[in-house]
């Protein structure tokens, strides 16, 4: 244990000790009070383990938000806790011909979901080591990545409903894909970079930066895709039982026990990355942590799912506003999110926004 004399004060107030135990976290005592410093790799956990963990009950939220909005009682906020808790005790069974791709899936799916949060700015202000890993690209191809397991797993399947919502989703995809890219290219030309913390740094350094045409059109667009990606009106619906309108909820239909317990799970995982990449990178980047002070780590931990929940709200609010579109519509929808993504970066060029 050591002392250090900061500052040039004399006031007992300025006397400050640091100590550490054998590979615990660091103690800094200033002014009289007792500051845990955690190590960055328990961060980098930690940030996981916030989106694993929340995900399941902002899904419930929404859920209860909608149910309230249509004047129901709807299910308890903790519900998709317990409806995982229920399906991993239940048996796995898989259709007949199905090979172990069926099986190892949604494994891999769910790894890939525990990878992106190690990548974008979950808890923190400051980069963490694996943040460098891959830029918001790189994040975006996990989660297609991610995508494309449980298609193949629905194509295993040799239902048609499971096949038919794969097929959708790759589609689909096919002009969703597209305007990730340009609203990462709209906001890289802002900041001169892609690195999701450094593009949450510039949007913090002044209001003026969330206000700009060009980045809004971008977060209107990144909005879009998220309401497609998760299987929102007026592009889908959680609570429909049409099976011929179905996509998201249509590709896990043959899966059961644990495997389904991982592709919800997995679901709702995605659901608040997606949200997270939104509020932390684009929209509002506060409430996170500056330093490795637990208590501000674990302020960040509350803030998020918080933030999320709000997010999710105005998510419930549109499902309750308007009806799910035809089909066919929904390549119009994609298409617009894609034209203001294009907006966005003619903004830019030729409008100074």
């Amino acid at each position: 244990m050591g002392g250090v004399c900061i500052g040039g004060s004399a006031g007992a107030g300025a006397y400050r000790q640091s100590s550490s135990g054998p590979g615990g976290p660091e103690q800094t005592i200033v002014a009289g009070t007792v500051a845990v410093l955690l190590p960055i790799p328990l961060i980098q956990v930690l940030q996981v383990l916030t989106i694993i963990g929340a995900a399941p009950g902002v899904s419930g939220v929404i859920a209860r938000v909608e149910a309230r909005l249509q004047g129901r009682r709807g299910p308890r906020i903790l519900q998709p806790y317990y409806d995982l808790g229920k399906l991993f005790r239940k048996e796995a069974l898989a259709p007949l011909g199905a090979s172990w791709v069926f099986l190892a899936a949604p494994i891999a799916a769910f790894t890939c979901y525990l990878t992106v949060p190690l990548l974008i700015p979950v808890l923190t202000t400051f980069p963490l080591p694996l943040g460098y890993m891959g830029d918001i690209l790189g994040g975006g191809f996990i989660l297609s990545l991610a995508g494309f397991l449980v298609a193949v797993a629905a194509l295993e399947t040799g239902s048609p409903y499971a096949q038919l919502g794969a097929s959708r989703a790759k589609t689909f995809a096919a002009i969703t894909e597209p305007v990730v890219l340009f609203v990462v290219f709209t906001v890289a030309l802002l900041t001169a970079t892609d690195l999701p913390y450094a593009l949450a740094a510039t949007v913090r350094s002044s209001a003026g930066q969330i206000i700009r045409p060009a980045h809004v059109l971008a977060a209107a667009a990144l909005f879009m895709v998220i309401l497609y990606e998760t299987g929102r009106i007026p592009v889908e619906t959680h609570t429909g039982t049409n099976e011929f309108g179905m996509i998201e909820e249509a590709r896990p239909f043959e899966h059961s026990g644990p495997y389904f317990a991982l592709l919800k799970w997995g679901s709702a995982a995605k659901q608040l990355i997606l949200y997270t990449i939104l509020l932390n990178v684009f929209v509002a980047p506060w409430g996170l942590a500056g330093t490795h002070e637990a208590g501000d780590v674990v302020l960040a931990m509350v803030a998020l799912p918080a933030k999320a929940c709000a997010l999710g709200v105005i998510v419930a609010v549109i499902d309750n506003s308007f009806a799910k579109l035809r089909l066919f519509k929904i390549t119009e929808f994609a298409a617009a999110a894609f034209l203001l993504a294009v907006l966005g970066v003619f903004t830019l060029y030729l409008g100074g926004g």
